[in-house]
């Protein structure tokens, strides 16, 4: 059995209105992930993610650049324990 890990993970930059969360669930669901991304008050999109290591890290440098209209300024991880709680990965309102 491979590696499971939970990334928490915020996106600083021009990253609403530019189709991030969308585009990031495509690529959550690509890579074979769980979790869900939204908004924030401050203009950054949060992710949690669950999956494989690599796949979570692919999700990752994914972020750092984002989908073209996108501008990522700062990318923030924390690695914790997996907790199993999403069945697919959403876009939160």
């Amino acid at each position: 059995m491979r590696d499971r890990v939970r990334a928490e993970v915020v996106v600083r930059g021009r990253v609403q209105g530019v189709f991030f969360r969308a585009s990031a669930q495509q690529e959550g669901l690509r890579l074979g992930l769980t979790g869900e991304v939204s908004n924030l008050p401050d203009g950054s999109v949060e992710a949690i993610v669950e999956g494989e290591k690599e796949a979570v890290e692919d999700f990752v440098a994914w972020c750092r650049r984002g989908p073209p209209s996108a501008e990522v300024d700062d990318v923030q991880v924390k690695l914790r324990p997996p907790r199993d709680e999403f069945r697919t990965f959403t876009v939160a309102r």
